[in-house]
This record gives structure tokens, C-alpha cells and sequence, in this order.
């Protein structure tokens, strides 16, 4: 399995949607109803999949219920990152972590083999979306709560990669197989917010219908490439990938959101497209 060029584009263009869709969320008054509106929005994408592909195997079953719970987690401990923090020191963290935790575990856990390079093309795309935690906040101060809120969601990032990429590679229809999570995923979504917030549930449908629409296939969409990428080549190189959505959401938080730009954060960003360079160009 290698990094092909198609793979590549795909990936990019997940992480171009991920970065918009993350950015909906941030900047809407309500944070819960754009989260809601972009998880159970992620409904209407998938059930067309689902009337166009075959179901997922029974086998993936398993890998289809843990990957539910550790997006759920995702979720709701990203939300309350963004509660506590800028999109441009969030969104960097919580997904610069998840590389370096999947590598780790596709080398150590699961006996996948990496060149040299892509080990080094890993390390150096999680470090430099890493060391966005060392930056100041709009206001000019540090952010520590916002910090450990998105460390944690960087884990669920990484738990749910790994699942869903041997959940999609063992369904026989990576589409379906995402389609059937995201359906599950919009239940579990729905229900935790029927428990807790019926008011954010309600708003859902009335207020958010535009991030509804737009945020929810946007996720959808984004998520679905990165799936089929990880039936194409190894899942650490597609996870560290993907996560140079970091300059897109740079951009976004900068000139949409007028947060902070220093030099720490273009460091970050050359380092962070540095390694998506030297993946690229990386063989097994």
C-alpha cells in the first residue's frame, strides 16, 4: 500500500471540508446547535450512500460500535474545546496529536512497516501542529484548559482512525460502511441531546438548518475520502495527511475569526507543510 497521487488529492480535499466545517461550528453564537447540526446532518449524506452501495459486513459490525463511541467523544470533547479556546490553537492540538498516537500504534501494535521517511514526514506534521499549544490566544494569553480539552480530543481522533480503518477495510464497502456509521452516530448524537439539551436538539431544525445542510455534507463528505483513503494506503500516512487541514483553519481563524498570527504559528504552518512535502514523496 503507498500514498499514490490520487489518495493524496483526496486527502487534501478532506482536509480542505474538515477545516470548513470545524470553522462553522466555532463561529456560530451557539456552538452545541452548530455541533448538532453538523453531526446529524451527516444523516441525509448517508442514507443516500447507503441506498447506493452494499452494506457493510458482519465482520465490521464490531469496529462500526467502537468507532460510534470514539466519535461521540470526539464530539463532545471538541466542543467543549472550542468553548474554552481559538479555532487556530484548538483545531492545531486536537489534530496534531492523532498522528503521532496512530503511527505509534500502526508501528508498534499492529506491525506495519514505514520507511524511514514517512516516520519522519509523521513526526514532523504532528510537531509542528503541536507546537501551536505554545501560542497566545486572541487576547494575548495562554490557554491551558483549551489546550488539555483538545489534547484529549486529539486521542479519540486517533482511536477512531485506527478503528475505522480496519472496520472499512474489512466491510468489503468502505462507503457503506461509513454511511451506516454515520447514521448510528447521528442517533447516538441525537439521543445525548435529547437527554441533556432538547432545546439545542430542537434549534437543530429550525435556526441551523443552513450548517445543517452545508456543514453536515461538508463533514460527510470530508470523512467519507478519508475512509476510502484507508483502504489505499497505511492509515498513519492518511491520519498525517489529513491534518494539514491546519493551514486551511489558520487561514479561516485569521482572516474570518481576526484571531492572532505571529510568527509561532507560521513556523508551525512551514513545518506542518514540510512534512506533507516529504510524505508525499516517501516509499515504502
Amino acid at each position: 500500500m503507498r500514498l499514490s497521487s490520487l489518495v493524496f488529492t483526496a486527502v487534501l480535499c478532506a482536509a480542505l471540508l474538515h477545516a470548513v466545517w470545524n470553522a462553522l461550528v466555532k463561529g456560530g453564537a451557539d456552538k452545541r446547535v452548530n455541533m448538532a447540526c453538523v453531526v446529524i446532518g451527516h444523516t441525509p449524506a448517508a442514507l443516500i450512500v447507503l441506498c447506493l452501495v452494499p452494506l457493510p459486513a458482519f465482520a465490521s459490525w464490531p469496529y462500526l460500535i467502537g468507532g460510534m463511541l470514539c466519535h461521540f467523544g470526539y464530539q463532545v470533547f471538541l466542543l467543549n474545546a472550542y468553548n474554552k479556546g481559538d479555532l487556530s490553537q484548538v483545531y492545531p492540538i486536537a489534530r496534531g496529536s492523532a498522528p503521532l498516537i496512530v503511527a505509534a500504534v500502526s508501528v508498534f501494535g499492529l506491525g506495519v512497516v514505514l520507511a524511514p521517511l514517512e516516520l519522519l514526514a509523521v513526526a514532523i506534521i504532528a510537531l509542528g501542529l503541536m507546537s501551536m499549544a505554545l501560542v497566545r490566544q486572541s487576547d494575548g494569553t495562554r490557554n491551558l484548559p483549551a489546550a488539555r480539552l483538545a489534547l484529549i480530543t486529539g486521542c479519540f481522533i486517533a482511536s477512531y482512525s485506527l478503528i475505522d480503518g480496519l472496520g472499512a477495510r474489512v466491510s468489503g464497502s468502505p462507503w457503506g460502511f461509513y454511511g451506516l456509521l454515520g447514521v448510528l452516530n447521528a442517533i447516538v448524537f441525537t439521543a445525548y441531546l435529547a437527554m441533556t439539551t432538547p432545546q439545542v436538539l430542537r434549534r437543530t431544525f429550525t435556526s441551523g438548518l443552513r450548517i445543517f445542510f452545508i456543514g453536515g455534507t461538508a463533514s460527510f463528505v470530508a470523512y467519507s475520502l478519508v475512509i476510502w483513503a484507508f483502504t489505499q494506503a497505511p492509515i498513519a500516512l492518511v491520519t498525517a495527511l489529513r491534518e494539514t487541514s491546519i493551514v486551511f483553519a489558520l487561514l479561516i481563524g485569521v482572516f474570518f475569526f481576526r484571531e492572532r498570527m505571529d510568527l509561532p504559528k507560521l513556523i508551525a504552518t512551514f513545518a506542518t507543510l514540510s512534512g506533507a512535502a516529504l510524505l508525499r514523496f516517501a516509499r515504502i
